[in-house]
């Protein structure tokens, strides 16, 4: 693998059955502690309301909370969702956080929706202009903006844009670096439109005071055992969680791969679980290097996001391992 490219760690404080949503957050801090010791360039946190399988909802509170547990990862929100908010409250708070970890903090955003129509009243949300409201913040962290905020941030916060098709056009017309994932990555799937999508953006990019460059990483579930049986076993609890939300509408804590495995399915759920298995790599290390090098080398990334997840915590920091150990870290 490059040892060139960066290697990341996306945690988005999944709770697992039978455990508090506290274990969760203590849990992503722990996880970044050992992804800093493992020589991770990055990680990552996310954005999620009243999902009861997540407990990860308020992105600036948790990378505080990391930054005291770490000292020299660069810390990001993959991400803030910025129709839910306003763009100042967004720079007050990363610039905050920034105070903690110099130097340290990166900006991720996007515009999914809220999960459900009673969160999304909740939220307030709005249809508003997400480029425009992206070019906003960036003017209050750059000081480019009308009012000067406070307090300044520490050092750069760089802004990334989570981008689906419009989210990569408009990255492009904002000179922003983007982080894809899903069915843009083609992973087993067609590749042609994401590839497609990605070469637009690299077309269209306007070269801004941030990125002179287009620039791109690239998320998905990545988890590694000793063999492709474990290793399945290791995906099963996140993609029958996501099974169960397709068909049932919410999207449940992580469950024991016991628990999985003899759970009663329907079809329609057993498709989704084979679909979501699909769409991740895992595998002994050499099997999923052979995949990632792929991957990497079809979309031009610069940055993998590894996004796994699964019920035992041990089995998860091994995988951890495992990965940065293909890229070369110690």
């Amino acid at each position: 693998m490059d040892n060139g490219l960066r290697v990341s760690l996306l945690d988005r404080s999944r709770t697992r059955a039978g455990e508090a949503d506290s274990e969760a957050l203590r849990g992503t801090v722990g996880r970044a502690a050992h992804a800093e010791r493992l020589g991770y360039d990055r990680f990552w946190v996310a954005e999620h309301h009243s999902v009861p399988g997540i407990a990860g909802a308020a992105p600036a509170v948790l990378l505080a909370a990391v930054a005291g547990a770490t000292s020299t990862i660069r810390l990001g929100s993959a991400g803030v969702m910025l129709p839910h908010h306003q763009p100042l409250v967004v720079a007050e708070q990363f610039a905050t956080v920034s105070a903690f970890a110099p130097g340290r903090i990166d900006l991720g955003l996007g515009r999914s929706p809220g999960f459900t129509a009673p969160v999304r009243r909740a939220l307030r949300q709005t249809d508003g202009d997400f480029a425009a409201d992206l070019a906003e913040l960036h003017g209050f962290l750059d000081g480019t903006a009308e009012i000067t905020l406070r307090p300044q941030p520490q050092g750069p916060v760089p802004l990334y844009v989570l981008a689906t098709g419009s989210g990569l056009q408009i990255a492009a017309e904002l000179g922003l670096p983007v982080i894809v994932g899903g069915p843009l990555l083609g992973v087993g799937g067609d590749p042609a439109p994401g590839l497609a999508a990605l070469a637009e953006y690299r077309r269209a990019f306007r070269p801004s005071s941030q990125q002179p460059e287009p620039w791109v990483a690239v998320s998905l579930d990545v988890l590694i055992a000793d063999t492709v049986a474990e290793a399945a076993d290791l995906l099963l609890p996140e993609a029958w969680a996501m099974a169960q939300s397709r068909t049932t509408g919410v999207f449940p804590p992580l469950e024991p791969v016991q628990a999985a495995r003899s759970a009663p399915r329907t079809p329609r759920q057993q498709e989704h679980l084979e679909q979501t298995a699909a769409r991740a790599i895992s595998g002994p290390p050499a099997q999923v290097e052979r995949q990632l090098a792929e991957l990497l080398d079809r979309t031009g990334a610069a940055e993998l996001v590894a996004s796994g997840s699964t019920f035992d915590r041990a089995a998860l920091a091994v995988s951890d391992a495992e990965l940065a150990a293909l890229f070369g870290r110690p």
